[in-house]
C-alpha cells in the first residue's frame, strides 16, 4: 500500500449525521498531529414564515484529514467507529488533488470551515458577484434560485463534479 510522507489531504467515508461526532473522537485520540475538518455552508430558510440562517454540511458523510499518512495512522483511523473507511483504490490512499483543494480553500479559508453567504446580482444574463466567497468563481455557478436565496455552483471532489448549492442574497443593480 502507497502511503505518503508528506502532509496531504485525505478523506473519510463516515456514517452521515456522524460526522461531527467522528471529528471529535479523531481529534481525541489522533490528536495534533493531523487537522480534521467537516466544512459547512450556510443556507436561508424560511421557517414559520421567517427567514433563518442554518448551517449544513458541504459534503454529507465526508470528513477531510490533513497529515502525513503512514501504515500506523491507517489503521489508527480504521479502528475509529463511525468511520466507513478511508478513500482509497486499489492501490493507495487516495488524496485530494491539488486543483481541487484550491477552489475548496477559497470557500472555506477560515477558522469556522464554513461558506458564508455570498451577494450578486443579475446584469441580463451574467451573474456579479460583489462579495462572499464565491468572488471570481462566477463561472462555477450552474443556477440561482433568487427567491431560495441559494445558487447552485458545480464543485469537483475527489474527482467527481458535484453540485452543491450555497447561500447567495440577490440584490438589485444599483
Amino acid at each position: 500500500m502507497y502511503l505518503s510522507k508528506d502532509e496531504c489531504w485525505y478523506v473519510l467515508f463516515v456514517n452521515t449525521n456522524q460526522e461531527e461526532k467522528v471529528k471529535k473522537i479523531l481529534e481525541r485520540e489522533v490528536g495534533d498531529e493531523y487537522k480534521f475538518i467537516v466544512p459547512t455552508r450556510e443556507l436561508k430558510e424560511r421557517k414559520d414564515g421567517k427567514w433563518h440562517k442554518v448551517r449544513r454540511k458541504l459534503f454529507p458523510g465526508y470528513v477531510l484529514i490533513k497529515g502525513v499518512m503512514n501504515v500506523e495512522a491507517y489503521y489508527k483511523f480504521k479502528k475509529v467507529p463511525g468511520i466507513i473507511k478511508l478513500l482509497r483504490n486499489e492501490d493507495e490512499v487516495l488524496t485530494v488533488d491539488e486543483k481541487e483543494l484550491k477552489v475548496l480553500k477559497i470557500l472555506i479559508d477560515n477558522e469556522s470551515n464554513n461558506i458564508g453567504i455570498s451577494t450578486l446580482y443579475k446584469e441580463n444574463d451574467k451573474i456579479k458577484i460583489t462579495e462572499g466567497p464565491l468572488v471570481g468563481l462566477e463561472a462555477q455557478i450552474v443556477k440561482v434560485n433568487s427567491r431560495k436565496g441559494r445558487a447552485k455552483v458545480s464543485l469537483s471532489f475527489m474527482n467527481e463534479e458535484r453540485i452543491v448549492e450555497l447561500g447567495v442574497d440577490v440584490v438589485k443593480k444599483i
